[in-house]
């Protein structure tokens, strides 16, 4: 398989899908990573009325809108997590749990489901505090872990680490039923605060307070900051100008990700921009070589 591509999208939202389609137009190699479902916000809105062309849409019939369109430009969403992305000089790593993709441009179109982080959260990364279970759990063998997750499909996650662990709790801040192995203890709370010394050693809760070695959060997504380092961040939104270029050469970020207003038209044109910058940036980089 070809891990190498012109344009790697991260996020299936208007945005993401948006930029795909004119990557696809322009005849760029090109993969975007999300989920199928595409974007649970717009699924769950009862009814969409400013979106050109679709009045009185439910977000799902939209959804259902979009779906067809990719079909027919035979465009595929790759379902994996993106974990983290390092800038690379001509190029941009991308890991995705035991899988590391490589992409000269990136467009970001995350979304701003990331949440607020915890207290003590920052404090830890790296310390105790990872967002990829699969990926770090060997660190974590024979010792103690919670898992924090906000998605019922994170599960998977955490029956892999309970087969390395001694011992594994697992919070989940969803509502689906919670199908594990036997051997891990859910606890319904909700988390405050990590704490620790050099490294992470207790889970605060609302009603409980657990020890631990390691802590895994599982969000839908990671935010922007924690995902690329070094990119500018202004009021917790990617920082960009007219083009949708972030500070970073050959990474660009369009949608809810870079600011307000929320609105999937916003986030359609901001996505076509993203695309059309990054295929000028590709164009430019075949004109010095």
């Amino acid at each position: 398989m070809n891990n190498r591509y012109d344009i790697a999208i991260v996020g299936s939202g208007v945005a993401g899908l948006s930029a795909a389609l004119n990557a696809k137009i322009r005849n760029k190699s090109f993969i975007i990573f999300g989920s199928r479902e595409m974007s649970t916000k717009l699924v769950k809105a009862p009814s969409v009325n400013n979106y050109l062309g679709f009045p009185g849409k439910s977000g799902e019939e939209l959804r259902d809108e979009f779906a067809n369109h990719l079909e027919s430009m035979g465009i595929e969403i790759t379902e994996e997590k993106i974990n983290n992305i390092y800038p690379m000089g001509e190029y941009y790593a991308l890991m995705a749990n035991d899988k590391m993709y490589e992409a000269t441009s990136l467009i970001l179109a995350t979304g701003v489901n990331f949440g607020k982080p915890f207290a003590g959260e920052m404090d830890f990364l790296g310390r105790g505090v990872g967002y990829c279970a699969t990926c770090d759990a060997p660190l974590y063998r024979d010792k103690t872990v919670t898992i924090i997750s906000y998605n019922k499909h994170d599960e998977a996650e955490a029956n892999y680490v309970s087969d390395l662990a001694s011992k594994v709790y697992y919070v989940p801040m969803y509502k689906d039923p919670v199908e594990l192995k036997p051997s891990i203890e859910i606890i319904k709370d909700i988390p405050l605060e990590i704490k620790g010394e050099n490294k992470v050693n207790r889970l605060v809760m609302k009603n409980n307070e657990i020890e631990t070695d390691g802590l895994f959060i599982l969000r839908d997504s990671i935010s922007p900051g924690q995902l690329v380092p070094g990119l500018n961040i202004a009021d917790n939104h990617v920082e960009v100008d007219r083009l949708m270029r972030t500070n970073l050469p050959g990474c660009f970020a369009a949608g809810d990700v870079v600011g307000a207003p929320y609105q999937y038209i916003k986030a359609a044109g901001e996505g076509n921009v993203a695309s059309l910058s990054a295929v000028s940036y590709l164009d430019s980089l075949n004109r010095k070589s």
